[in-house]
């Protein structure tokens, strides 16, 4: 056994009493119609807001308990790929900003053409500079770790996710991803991601993925989505998930989520206005972002 993997078994029973992701239901698919969502969707979203939070971690050995393929760290981009041999799929989680308003709106605000490597030329498809450079500093590296593993898992589904900024190079890498591989099974789950790009590459983002593979999350107030404006010339792809409301005390309900028609619904999040960067934007599915390291030996569910 490799070392990383005993110490990960090790950590992995020191601290759970039980390892939940044995018993953890199977990846869902998006067939709700708009309105409220499956307990199996709800589920899927608090998995993969423990990836997104675990992602914030210096040291991530063991995802959720899981297998460690790579770590990487290029500039302010930090994140990791897993594999998960249970749920037979491969999971790029990429970590959000400590320093969130000056990447958001500051001189990187301004909409660029969608130029990646490994990417076709895309006429009118621009997306905020500073989320395209973010991507691009690791984008070769994720580009050639991903294809590795679906060569040796070709069955084996890809997953995206990332909360605030890392959801928003999550959805640029989702199809720089699919264009290299375009047969792999791709979904994208973002917890308050931020508007990347103008509405060609909303469409393009839709086409590539598929609205129905992606779930695009927003906590109650969260004023991060809607702090680029449509005015700069932004737009959100499809599909969002709007948590209305908090069940009290936390115990997780589906019927405290909806599934949103059209991409900026003015009757789900856009309905509130944003307040910029506040409490709502910390906190998603029961999970506190960025502050539960036990993340990166189980799935820590009793510490949620």
């Amino acid at each position: 056994m490799h070392p990383l993997s005993f110490i990960c078994v090790y950590l992995a029973i020191l601290f759970s009493p039980s390892l939940a992701s044995s018993t953890e239901t199977p990846f869902a698919s998006s067939t709700e119609t708009p309105g409220p969502i499956s307990d199996s969707l709800y589920e899927d979203f608090v998995r993969y807001t423990k990836y997104s939070s675990a992602a914030y971690e210096t040291v991530c050995p063991c995802p959720l308990g899981n297998t460690l393929v790579k770590s990487f760290e290029v500039n302010r981009t930090q994140g990791f790929v897993a594999r998960d041999d249970t749920l037979k799929e491969i999971v790029v989680a990429f970590r959000g900003t400590f320093s969130l308003r000056e990447t958001l709106i500051d001189t990187q605000v301004e909409l660029v053409p969608f130029i990646s490597p490994g990417l076709p030329e895309l006429p009118n498809v621009n997306v905020h500079r500073g989320f395209l450079g973010a991507y691009n500093d690791v984008a070769l590296e994720i580009l050639s770790t991903v294809k590795a593993q679906l060569a040796q898992f070709p069955h084996y589904r890809l997953l995206l996710t990332g909360h605030s900024l890392g959801g928003a190079i999550a959805a640029l890498a989702a199809v720089s991803l699919k264009n290299a591989s375009p047969h792999a099974v791709i979904s994208l789950y973002t917890f308050g991601q931020p508007r990347a790009g103008n509405p060609a590459f909303a469409t393009y983002v839709e086409d590539m993925i598929d609205a129905s593979n992606i779930f695009r999350t927003i906590h109650t107030v969260d004023g991060i989505p809607r702090m680029v404006l449509r005015d700069w010339g932004y737009e959100h792809f499809s599909t969002e998930y709007w948590q209305f409301k908090d069940p009290l005390p936390y115990t997780g309900e589906a019927s405290t989520v909806t599934k949103c028609a059209a991409r900026e619904n003015p009757t789900c999040s856009d309905s509130v206005g944003s307040s910029g960067l506040n409490a709502a934007h910390t906190y998603y599915f029961g999970q506190v972002m960025t502050t539960n390291p036990l993340l990166c030996v189980s799935d820590a569910s009793s510490y949620v």
